[in-house]
């Protein structure tokens, strides 16, 4: 009972904080610019945008430029090389965090203060206390965490280059049946993990079943914490395991191995969208929750309710943990993200207006863009490709077909140029490759392409864009490509799939395992007619 209280009364005062930020949202971004010019004038980078000395809100706003990353990598990679970190920020840099590196086209080093961290831990803490008090019972139990940690990087200064998880401390183990939650940070890290032990649960039952790890895994890091854990056979559990894994069909294979489990927690918006699907199918009803909207570069919201579809998610931004603008943004075709661009100067976190689209822009590294594809004049986003793509998986689904991956690349080889689009596919009751019918993916296609607006359709019809293209993959080419990403330095934990690809070399893994080419069959467009 007095756990009970306890609970009850940490919930209530985290409700309180978070009443409290967002009630005096406007207070405390002036406060937090405010602070973070007081703090930084006296840097390099800052300090040649207020030639006066004042470093105050009304010059920041025209003087200092929105940039991007590629701005400010010069300072840090002075600092990273041993130059004082001062003349980029006036607090000490503690540790650089290393990006996921799919975003762009290289991995970026984020600096990171001492209280930035404190601050990402206090996000987390928010975080806990939301989801928590919608799932009764998930303080009596353990949380499943899966995180692939790489080795931290010494920079020539000292400073370490970690990725942002590294930072935390690692949970203790957990137990079948005290297990209420299974957690990653990012969707494509669960999905992942399953398709693993899908291919190899078999392997996995014999190690458990015998007490020896199997002679082909040869890392050391992996054999010292595994043999931690098979320290004798168990072949009760290697048993319960094979009954739940040998089943045809793994649809709720997370409840059965799980069977106490309450919740999914993993950010499941933007380019993690397309996970949705299988892990609701491996988690067989559990319920989804993408608790938090992050980047390396700062904590900018939590999602208040978590019982949201993952599809219907909302994300409250917090005023304390960076300084926000906004963007505003022009979204052609009545609604459709087709033709994006700025109209406006950027507005404060206060001042931002309900129905109207923005790019975040986040003080005081870096701006954060979405990924389009584009041949034209037309540009279609990441947002805009998610949602084409979930109208035509539903082409998909009375054939027992699932999505489990898909990127895109514009492609310019050839005039006019495609959007290409590249599925993996399989069966719902196997990982079994689906018997391709050429109607049914050029209907696919059809789908997407109808889901696109205006400008996009017009450009169809004119002839300025060829049909769009869809290659599938065989079962195991998107783990290819995050086995590329990651031999370029991307982070394991925080890989995002790339919605679009810009990398040559990247199609060319994706290329490599096309087992099927379809275009859509459409000539014309009635809709961009009839709005022309």
């Amino acid at each position: 009972m007095a756990g009970e209280i306890e609970i009850k009364e940490i919930y209530e005062n985290g409700m309180k904080i978070l009443e409290d930020l967002t009630n005096n949202a406007h207070e405390l971004q002036e406060q937090m610019l405010e602070e973070i010019l007081r703090r930084n004038a006296g840097t390099e980078y800052l300090s040649r945008f207020f030639p006066s000395g004042q470093a105050d809100k009304l010059n920041f706003k025209t003087n200092v430029p929105i940039v991007t990353y590629e701005d400010t990598k010069p300072y840090i990679d002075r600092i990273a090389n041993g130059e004082t970190s001062s003349i980029l920020v006036a607090d000490p840099i503690i540790q650089f965090i290393r990006s996921s590196g799919t975003s762009g086209s290289q991995q970026k080093l984020i600096p990171i203060t001492a209280e930035s961290f404190e601050k990402g831990k206090y996000h987390l803490f928010l975080v806990d206390i939301v989801t928590k008090k919608c799932f009764s019972g998930s303080d009596e139990g353990k949380s499943l965490s899966l995180y692939f940690s790489k080795p931290e990087i010494e920079t020539p200064s000292g400073i370490v280059a970690s990725p942002y998880l590294t930072f935390f401390p690692r949970p203790t183990s957990s137990k079948r049946d005290e297990v209420v939650q299974l957690s990653s940070i990012f969707a494509s890290v669960l999905a992942r993990a399953t398709k693993f032990l899908e291919d190899y649960w078999r392997e996995l039952c014999c190690n458990i079943r015998t007490g020896y790890l199997s002679d082909w895994i040869i890392d050391p890091g992996c054999k010292n914490a595994m043999s931690l854990i098979l320290t004798r056979p168990n072949p009760k559990l290697a048993d319960l395991i094979q009954q739940i894994c040998e089943d045809k069909s793994w649809e709720g294979v997370i409840k059965k191995l799980w069977p106490r489990i309450k919740y999914i927690s993993s950010i499941c918006t933007g380019s993690m969208s397309q996970y949705i699907s299988l892990l609701e199918f491996y988690g067989g009803g559990i319920p989804l929750v993408s608790p938090s909207y992050v980047s390396s570069e700062a904590c900018f919201g939590i999602n208040l309710q978590p019982l949201s579809k993952p599809f219907d998610v909302s994300y409250t931004f917090l005023p304390n943990t960076a300084y926000f603008e906004f963007l505003p943004v022009n979204k052609d075709g009545g609604g459709k993200a087709q033709e994006t661009r700025t109209i406006d100067k950027p507005v404060d976190l206060a001042n931002v207006k309900l129905g109207q689209y923005y790019e975040v822009v986040v003080t005081t590294l870096a701006e954060r863009q979405n990924v389009v594809l584009s041949i034209d004049a037309e540009k279609t986003t990441e947002e805009d490709l998610s949602k084409a793509i979930t109208n035509a998986k539903l082409i998909l689904e009375p054939f027992g077909i699932m999505l489990t991956a898909y990127s895109s690349y514009s492609d310019t080889s050839s005039i006019p140029g495609r959007y290409v689009l590249f599925w993996e596919l399989k069966m719902k009751g196997s990982n079994d490759l689906p018997k391709l019918d050429a109607k049914i993916m050029e209907e696919c296609c059809c789908a997407v392409e109808e889901s696109f607006g205006f400008t996009y359709k017009a450009l169809r019809n004119g002839g300025a864009i060829s049909a769009l293209e869809l290659r599938v993959v065989k079962h195991g080419s998107f783990d290819e490509l995050m086995d590329f990403y990651i031999s370029k330095g991307a982070s394991i934990t925080q890989y995002k799939p790339p919605c679009c690809l810009k990398s040559e070399e990247a199609i060319k893994v994706l290329n490599s395992g096309m087992v099927g080419k379809f275009f859509s069959p459409k000539t014309m467009f009635l809709s961009a007619l009839s709005e022309g």
